[in-house]
């Protein structure tokens, strides 16, 4: 794997890119044994969920086809929609060529999707976000009696911040240390100079105390290089909040020659700041930072959610 390709993986997804990981992890999550020679299958789709990074892994393991995401900001009210446009494009992978017009029924794995939060903001422990809560109203009340729930998808929230899930972070000791590591950049940023600086200050403390050592050794490089890619994710927001912003100026500029300039201009730049308070929202950024690199007010970004 290339270099310029490997700093899109966010370090979750490139340290549990190992089957054996994977099985223990799974195995954590849902309080289970499995034998060690039950075969695991990566097959994570590139550049869906998060089109700027590589933070979920899709595999397969018994009979069971498992979606896990990382997720570090706000977790998006959208996750279980998202979740059924990739499950959809997984099984057309799983899939492949056979027929599925054909008489014989295809077997396909059963679904599990898991979202670990790592975030900073306050989250239970766990939590159900379920397909159904996203369905508008509206029903006639004799047909809302009769109606049956043709469709669900339930994800699974799981906090794995240091100190929360303590049973399914001594079940999977890789991911305790991985959520002890990024407490300690998190620490450690508070007072060093650049987020770099954090970065190195931590990698070297948890090569020092035993926690990812190996993994650390191997690739601190690469570990620099990907939390530097995740956690300048605000300034990557910000900046294609300028580029949205230059986008309205222009078609201001363009609709101000029939309109007048000023006031295509300035409608022009609304829409520049509401397309980047929209596409913000869908890349899970909190409505709090939105405000803060749109100057839209709340109840504007309220009703984009919405």
């Amino acid at each position: 794997m290339g270099a310029n390709i490997r700093y899109k993986d966010s370090v979750f997804s490139f340290l549990f890119s190992d089957p054996d990981l994977l099985r223990e992890l799974y195995c954590a999550l849902e309080g289970v044994s499995l034998p060690a020679d039950i075969p695991v299958t990566i097959n994570t789709l590139q550049n869906v969920l998060f089109k700027d990074r590589i933070n979920d892994i899709s595999f397969e393991i018994g009979d069971k086809l498992v979606i896990l995401i990382e997720h570090q900001s706000t977790i998006n009210p959208n996750i279980a929609l998202r979740l059924l446009i990739y499950i959809a494009r997984i099984y057309e992978k799983i899939i492949g060529e056979k027929n599925i017009y054909a008489s014989r029924l295809i077997p396909i794995p059963r679904p599990e999707f898991f979202v670990l939060y790592n975030g900073v903001s306050p989250y239970p422990d766990e939590e159900i976000i379920k397909l159904s809560d996203a369905f508008a109203g509206g029903l006639l009340p004799e047909i809302k009696k009769k109606a049956l729930l043709a469709l669900e998808l339930e994800v699974r929230v799981i906090n794995i911040n240091q100190g929360r899930n303590k049973g399914i972070a001594e079940k999977c000791k890789t991911l305790g240390e991985y959520s002890a590591f990024i407490e300690r950049v998190r620490d450690i940023e508070t007072a060093a100079a650049n987020l770099e600086e954090a970065i190195r200050e931590a990698v070297k403390y948890c090569r020092d105390h035993d926690i990812l050592r190996e993994f650390l050794g191997k690739n601190a490089t690469e570990v620099l290089n990907m939390l530097m890619t995740e956690w300048n994710w605000d300034d990557a927001l910000a900046y294609r909040y300028e580029e949205g912003i230059e986008e309205g100026i222009e078609k201001g500029r363009v609709e101000g020659r029939v309109e007048g300039r000023v006031e295509g201009r300035a409608e022009g730049r609304a829409e520049g700041r509401e397309e980047v308070a929209r596409n913000a929202l869908a890349q899970g950024a909190s409505p709090d930072f939105i405000q803060k690199i749109t100057g839209l007010d709340i109840q504007t970004i309220t009703s984009i959610k919405n």
